[in-house]
């Protein structure tokens, strides 16, 4: 009886870890995860298809009003049409030079399918990236063609464990070239104590071979004296 109960006890035990595990990869998420505070970026949100007896049909992204991006462009993907809303900013934007008033709150991809077992990207260009906050939080929604909708709009709070259906998070962070200059300034400084410790060297160097000269040619000069004393005693 113990024998028999183990392999249905194993079986148990995995199908448990895969329900639990289950929202932790298949929700609507971007990709790449990070991207450069100030900056411009690529970013693709990707839908999974989470029925297997339904297919996606619609997905709807909601930007942060409080986060507003002067510039998105959408990649086309074929067989989907996507559509892109603004709105007026309640306090107009600088961006290199020109005022902005207005910005884009929410971008719709339609008309294509995703099937079971299968997922899409949605590539975007956005920017200009904020430049004091530390993440973007994009609120979702995926439509499926059986009219069932699932909202990916739930925050994940610090500390606390991922919700249900959590909204899709773009963490930002510094510019690279900040830790480049510190990197540089790092290196020059090893650099300049190693040109330091290469100088000290070579002086050492050239100390020790005047030296080895010097005692070579005393050792030469009372050879050549000693030689002058025994031819003379020879002689004599």
């Amino acid at each position: 009886m113990k024998t028999s109960r183990l392999p249905l006890a194993a079986a148990l035990a995995a199908a448990t870890v895969l329900v639990l595990s289950a929202p932790a990869f298949a929700h609507v998420s971007v990709q790449p995860g990070e991207a450069t505070k100030g900056g411009y970026a690529t970013i693709s949100f990707k839908v999974p298809n989470e029925r297997d007896n339904a297919s996606t049909t619609r997905l709807e992204v909601s930007f942060p009003t409080d986060q507003p991006l002067t510039s998105v462009m959408p990649q086309d993907v074929p067989g989907w049409t996507v559509t892109v809303e603004k709105s007026k900013l309640d306090k107009p934007l600088t961006v290199h030079g020109k005022q902005i008033n207005e910005a884009v709150t929410k971008v719709t991809w339609s008309g294509g399918k995703i099937e079971p077992g299968k997922f899409q990207q949605f590539p975007l260009s956005v920017g200009k990236l904020p430049e004091t906050a530390d993440q973007m939080v994009f609120k979702a929604i995926q439509t499926y063609d059986n009219n069932e909708v699932v909202r990916w709009i739930e925050e994940t709070k610090e500390g606390a464990e991922e919700p249900q259906s959590p909204a899709p998070v773009l963490k930002l962070t510094a510019a690279k070239g900040d830790d480049q200059h510190g990197a540089g300034a790092k290196a020059e400084g090893t650099t300049a104590h190693g040109a330091e410790h290469t100088d000290e060297a070579a002086a050492s160097s050239s100390d020790t071979t005047a030296r080895a000269l010097g005692i070579t040619g005393i050792v030469i000069g009372l050879g050549g004296v000693a030689f002058g004393v025994v031819s003379r005693r020879r002689s004599a």
